[in-house]
């Protein structure tokens, strides 16, 4: 028997630091693209759970302490919690590659070599295998959708696309979520596409099986869904597009007219909030107060911000428009795919960085008709010389598609259409200036321009 076969993690090990592999992570989980603190210091590193999930594979719920740091939006907690699956073993092996970790040093698993696990073939199938066999582990709870079949032995490969979460694809028939970032409650990847295919909505694959852990209360840990093999993204045909000189506007009519029917199944599945003046001055206060934090990280947005919270105060006073209801919360042209004719919606998380209750919230379904539209100016960008006529066809396209399904043209309420622009743009502007500082200017660009409408 191996030492990692062996190991039984008991209360004192839980409760006492991170001995065996606190400063492995302390450097680990910084250089990780889906950790999210990479501007706030990590100042603590405390192990909430730990449990063995089957032998050589320990999963881990790890809480970070973080210095905190003006964003917009407000402040981030001090603390964030994420979700781990790290291997053990004893001796190296060709197959961890960049999976490793490190070696633990100290305590309970000194002498042992850690790696992340997900990038593991032979424990990606082990979780698949607690995924089609339900039931508790610890603080973690497998379930499943009893009238979907997971077949075994499925091959997994581990996506190399996301930035905020992991997934890895079990044969090009299932894809599991693996949440990073774990906050208390249920997680809308797998609360919207259930209900969604209560409703009966086929544009949204519906989960098959997921796991949850007890602390933090009742988080959603994972999500395994139906996985659309030959699908593309809509960025990926949007650039496509643009490279062969094809307008893609019936594509984004056609886009336009699957998001209206992700809209109408929402608007049954979750309630909606009608107070339409009510919903409009708490939505405007909080696109102002993000647009103050953001002139903060990012001083090129001051000579602008005067007109930006022009278009906030209009939409302080406005008392039309659709009513607020659950919607996407982070819609573009790389959260859609396409198979054949038919357009699907996928990734309901939300904007990761925004509270979880938030992006559970009643919003204006004109937030997520906004996000897809600066997603054709950022495409349109992509390429010199800028084809702005191709992106205004594209967005005159799509909220056509949207109108004709749902009844009403977002196009008939500028103002609104404007207020959710300018805040997107807002958003962009800082993840640019953080993540991707040569993008800056596509946001920038859109910034000049809402805000002389302002003026």
């Amino acid at each position: 028997m191996t030492k990692t076969a062996s190991l039984r993690p008991s209360r004192t090990d839980l409760v006492r630091p991170l001995t065996s592999f606190g400063g492995l992570l302390r450097e680990w989980l910084p250089e990780q693209r889906w950790f999210a603190g990479k501007d706030r210091p990590v100042t603590d590193l405390g192990l909430l759970s730990m449990t063995q999930l089957f032998p050589g594979c320990l999963h881990l719920l790890v809480r970070t302490g973080h210095t905190a740091v003006p964003t917009p939006g407000g402040p981030p907690p001090p603390s964030d919690c994420y979700q781990l699956l790290l291997g053990v073993r004893d001796r190296p092996s060709p197959r961890l590659g960049r999976a490793l970790i490190g070696r633990a040093d100290e305590g309970p698993l000194a002498g042992l070599l850690v790696y992340d696990a997900l990038q593991d073939p032979r424990a990606a199938g082990l979780l698949l295998e607690r995924l089609r066999n339900p039931g508790p582990a610890g603080p973690l709870r497998f379930e499943a959708d009893p009238g979907v079949t997971v077949p075994a032995g499925l091959a997994p490969r581990l996506l190399d696309v996301e930035q905020s979460n992991s997934s890895l694809v079990y044969g090009d028939s299932f894809i599991l979520k693996v949440l990073r970032r774990v906050q208390p409650g249920v997680h809308p990847d797998l609360e919207v596409p259930a209900a969604l295919a209560r409703q009966g909505c086929a544009r949204v694959p519906a989960p098959a099986a997921w796991f949850r852990t007890a602390l933090p209360q009742d988080a959603t840990l994972g999500v395994l869904q139906p996985f659309l093999p030959g699908a593309s993204d809509g960025w990926t045909l949007a650039l496509r597009a643009l490279a062969s000189g094809h307008t893609f506007t019936d594509e984004a009519y056609e886009l336009g007219r699957a998001t209206a029917d992700v809209h109408l199944a929402l608007a049954t599945a979750f309630p909606r909030d009608t107070r339409s003046t009510r919903h409009s001055r708490r939505t405007a206060a909080a696109m102002t107060e993000r647009l103050d934090a953001a002139v903060h990280c990012v001083p090129a947005l001051r000579p602008y911000a005067q007109g930006l919270r022009a278009a906030f105060d209009t939409l302080a006073g406005f008392d039309a428009g659709p009513a607020a209801q659950r919607v996407h919360g982070d819609l573009h042209l790389g959260q859609v795919l396409r198979t054949g004719d038919d357009w699907f919606v996928i990734d309901f998380e939300g904007e990761p960085s925004r509270p979880l209750a938030e992006r559970r919230s009643a919003q204006s379904p004109v937030r997520d008709i906004a996000g897809m539209l600066r997603s054709f100016d950022y495409a349109a960008r992509t390429r010199l010389p800028w084809r702005p006529e191709w992106a205004r066809r594209c967005r005159a396209a799509y909220c056509a598609g949207y109108a004709a399904r749902a009844g009403w043209d977002p196009r008939r309420n500028p103002a609104l259409l404007r207020a959710y622009e300018t805040d997107r743009a807002v958003y962009e502007v800082v993840y640019e200036a953080r993540h991707r500082p040569d993008w800056l200017p596509v946001p920038m660009a859109a910034i000049e321009r809402l805000a002389a409408l302002g003026g």
